[in-house]
């Protein structure tokens, strides 16, 4: 009898499981896409946004990358977005963290370089004169743009080290982070499938929650290579979430109201 009773629990238990998980997967497949989407809550006091290299040479016109990235910054009106998510963040109390890229004289001594480290090394990309010097800082293609400043100067945002080649396994992200209690991020910035995808990749592994706002981004486009296109794809498959910053800032005043 005993037994009895302890086989049909165990039928029981089973079916419950079932249907949680059917239930977990059916909530989570409303996209069209036929992916689940998991979603993440922006919980104040725990959630930060996070912006990569928001810098003259992936964003403003005279930067040494706009020749390929600039068509992708127009359309997606990426500079306007990321301003908007500055002034949504500021407005309501939500923690900003820059994670930055910076060159100096002895990374152009490095013995070993992907495509494109060479190629940011070629042209000069974010080059500061050294670690402890800002002599011609301002204005040049490693300083921000010019109406961010407002926002990354204001001294509560906070600017990280500089991550050195794309991820911020190199700098102190993570650690500025967990030390302030933030264990979910909005991420923004550039570029789509270098900086920021591996943030991204990177903090999912550090057991981040992690919304990425797809128009707040964007790549460089050639003839045979579409970064933003492969970022995208990406962006989606291990994002807990992906959204526009129209849907990205209704849920950040939502969460604060």
């Amino acid at each position: 009898m005993q037994a009895k009773r302890q086989q049909s629990l165990g039928k029981l238990l089973q079916k419950a499981a079932a249907i949680l998980v059917y239930a977990t997967l059916s909530a989570g497949q409303a996209a069209a896409d036929g992916l689940p989407d998991p979603g993440m809550e922006i919980v104040p006091g725990r959630t930060a946004l996070v912006v990569t290299d928001p810098q003259n040479d992936f964003l403003s016109p005279e930067g040494v990358t706009w020749g390929v990235v600039g068509k992708n910054v127009m359309e997606n009106r990426t500079v306007e977005n990321i301003d908007t998510l500055f002034s949504t963040a500021k407005s309501v109390g939500l923690p900003v963290f820059i994670s930055p890229h910076y060159y100096f004289p002895h990374d152009h001594r490095w013995q070993a370089e992907g495509a494109l480290e060479a190629l940011m090394h070629s042209i000069g990309m974010f080059d500061r004169p050294g670690a402890l010097s800002l002599e011609g800082f301002d204005g040049s293609g490693a300083d921000w743009l010019a109406r961010y400043k407002p926002y990354i100067e204001d001294g509560d945002t906070v600017v990280t080290s500089p991550h050195k080649v794309y991820g911020p396994e190199s700098n102190d992200l993570v650690l500025q982070l967990r030390k302030a209690g933030i264990s979910k991020v909005i991420l923004a910035g550039m570029s789509a499938n270098l900086c920021t995808e591996s943030h991204m990749r990177e903090l999912i592994e550090q057991g981040f929650e992690v919304l990425v706002v797809t128009d707040a981004t964007a790549a460089a486009q050639l003839p045979e290579w579409d970064g933003y296109a492969a970022a995208l794809t990406n962006f989606r498959m291990i994002a807990n979430d992906i959204a526009p910053t129209a849907e990205a800032v209704s849920a950040i005043q939502a969460a604060y109201r």
